[in-house]
């Protein structure tokens, strides 16, 4: 690449909302990553959505106290079991293998839930509660992301 096409490719990139770029060819490696910029925007934007969830949260709950009462009683008794990394998501050791868990299986602490192959390593992910898999939460073979939620366990 010439200097000419490296500085309109970084222009480019200065003019996008962008926080990182990679970009490697077989005659450049190219790596921008901006600081400072993304936090205070998402800063702005976190502030204002608060105020607006709370004016219209506290008209229902004045409105029927009951059904709040009972909504977090239901939900209290639910833990997510999250993945502890980012990879491949898989419910079974192999095709042919029947899945670890199901909706409906008793799992114990330490009972190994699904796999998560991450660079080449099949990871056995373990459940950290005891209880009941009420729902599945992420398909056979499709990628995750650390701490995405992958099982709901109802204790």
């Amino acid at each position: 690449m010439e200097n000419k096409e490296i500085q309109k490719l970084l222009d480019f990139i200065a003019q996008s909302t962008l926080d990182e770029v990679n970009i490697e060819t077989s005659e450049l490696k190219l790596s921008v990553k901006r600081y400072g910029q993304a936090p205070v925007v998402q800063q702005v934007v976190a502030t204002p959505a608060p105020v607006v969830a709370a004016a219209p949260v506290a008209a229902p709950a004045a409105a029927a106290p009951a059904a709040p009462a009972a909504a977090p009683v239901a939900a209290s008794n639910r833990v997510t079991i999250k993945s502890p990394m980012i990879g491949t998501f898989y419910r079974s050791s192999s095709p042919d293998s029947p899945s670890f868990v199901e909706i409906g299986s008793e799992v114990t602490k330490g009972k190994p839930v699904c796999i998560i192959e991450a660079m080449k390593l099949f990871n056995e992910i373990e459940s950290e509660v005891s209880g009941r898999i009420v729902e599945v939460l992420v398909e056979n073979a499709t990628p995750v992301e650390f701490d995405q939620p992958l099982f709901v366990v109802e204790q």
